[in-house]
């Protein structure tokens, strides 16, 4: 076997495509986000303008994070030394879950390394605590949810995307008594539209269904208190488990799950996936529950509001000149381009013309045909970013002679 032939050949098809994913080296600067420099490989730096980023508040850059942060590796140190269950389990640890259960109205929290690995240690887990549990998964569930409901060896069920009829057909054409649980999400982040929470709720009670939800693109984004969209739309007390994350709106990195305490220490009991991995570093605990608590506060539902609106401005901007925007009513901004090559010309010419930094989406994050620019503004993108970024997209879009009518039908 030529092991490097067959390298060349997986690769090569990705160049072939025009999806081969290049990273460039971002350097962020404290307290000026979105603006960050770009270290270019010839050793030059430029300036740009960063509008893809999941930092959707800012809070990366928040002086109350970076003061909590600093605290703690003051007095800690770096690292968390081992896994929760091999002293890896500290102060820090327990006050952000305890602010986590808190924000979720639910009696217990649990920290995982991220999202992801919450997602998939949670779900490949429960048919472990629930023998003969068939999941139903929405079509458009993350990768992480996918994996989580594929590796658990247990039932699975496919059911079309927001489609409620499709859910209580598959779930009425199983054994009434098997155990069952119905996993989504409450903002699918590439089309930016809203699960149908409450409208599954419903089936879910029909049926005698545990209900498993993915806030991750919500939490510290929606709700009096930033806890999503569940508690926007008054619907935390029906679902089972949450999951969130703490890389996004909060600004920090790290996972969680939020549910009964009973729910929580069985996952805790069980998962490999929690067991066996180091616990994130106090560090990074601390300056999440320093974000967590003050989205909680006036000041974070000002930030929220904030958002809401650079979000309808860039929407309404973009709409005007025609492009093929997604809107569905959440802080998600997707232009459809529909090719993966002129998508990544866009997304160059942006960044080299412009400074303005935004990564291209295509196969298989989005099905093919509908690879797009996803842009994510935040508080702090003013009125001169949002112009700057209007002017630039006008002007290429004719540039790379995409037709906006028939993108847009």
């Amino acid at each position: 076997m030529n092991y490097e032939a067959k390298l060349d050949e997986a690769l090569g098809r990705l160049h072939d495509e025009g999806r081969y994913r290049v990273f460039i080296d971002i350097e962020r600067e404290r307290g000026r986000f979105p603006h960050a420099t770009w270290q270019k490989p010839d050793g030059s730096s430029q300036p740009v303008t960063i509008w893809c980023g999941n930092d959707y508040l800012g809070m990366g850059q928040h002086p109350a994070v970076l003061a909590a942060m600093h605290e703690a590796i003051d007095a800690t140190g770096a690292g968390s030394g081992g896994t929760r269950n091999i002293s890896g389990t500290t102060v820090y640890h327990k006050r952000l879950e305890a602010e986590l259960a808190d924000l979720h109205r639910k009696e217990a929290a649990l920290l995982f390394t991220s999202a992801y690995i919450a997602n998939d240690a949670t779900l490949s887990t429960l048919p472990k605590l629930f023998p003969g549990l068939i999941i139903y998964s929405d079509a458009l569930n993350h990768a992480s949810m996918i994996e989580g409901v594929r590796r658990n060896g247990g039932a699975k069920r496919i059911f079309r995307h927001n489609d409620i009829e499709h859910l209580r057909e598959l779930l009425a054409a199983d054994d009434p008594d098997a155990p069952k649980l119905i996993a989504f999400e409450s903002v699918y982040s590439m089309d930016g539209d809203f699960g149908l929470i409450r409208e599954i709720c419903d089936v879910a009670d029909e049926f005698g269904a545990l209900t498993y939800i993915d806030e991750v693109h919500a939490v510290g984004m929606y709700g009096a208190r930033g806890a999503g969209v569940c508690e926007r739309d008054g619907l935390m007390g029906r679902i089972d488990i949450i999951n969130g994350t703490l890389g996004k709106a909060y600004g920090v990195m790290g996972g969680y799950i939020a549910a009964s305490a009973k729910m929580v220490d069985a996952i805790r009991s069980y998962a490999p996936g929690f067991i066996f991995t180091t616990s994130l570093a106090p560090v990074v605990a601390a300056g999440a529950a320093a974000s967590v608590a003050l989205l909680k506060t006036a000041e974070g539902k000002k930030l929220r509001d904030t958002h809401q609106q650079q979000a309808k401005i860039l929407k309404t901007r973009l709409k005007g000149l025609g492009l093929p925007i997604i809107d569905h009513g959440s802080h998600i901004v997707p232009v459809i381009v529909g090719d993966p090559v002129h998508t990544k010309a866009l997304s160059d010419m942006l960044l080299d013309q412009f400074g303005i930094y935004v990564q291209p989406i295509n196969f298989p994050t989005v099905p093919r045909g509908t690879e797009r620019l996803r842009f994510t503004p935040s508080p702090v993108h003013g009125p001169d970013e949002t112009e700057k970024l209007v002017r630039a997209l006008d002007s290429l879009w004719s540039q790379c002679a995409l037709n906006r009518a028939e993108l847009s039908a």
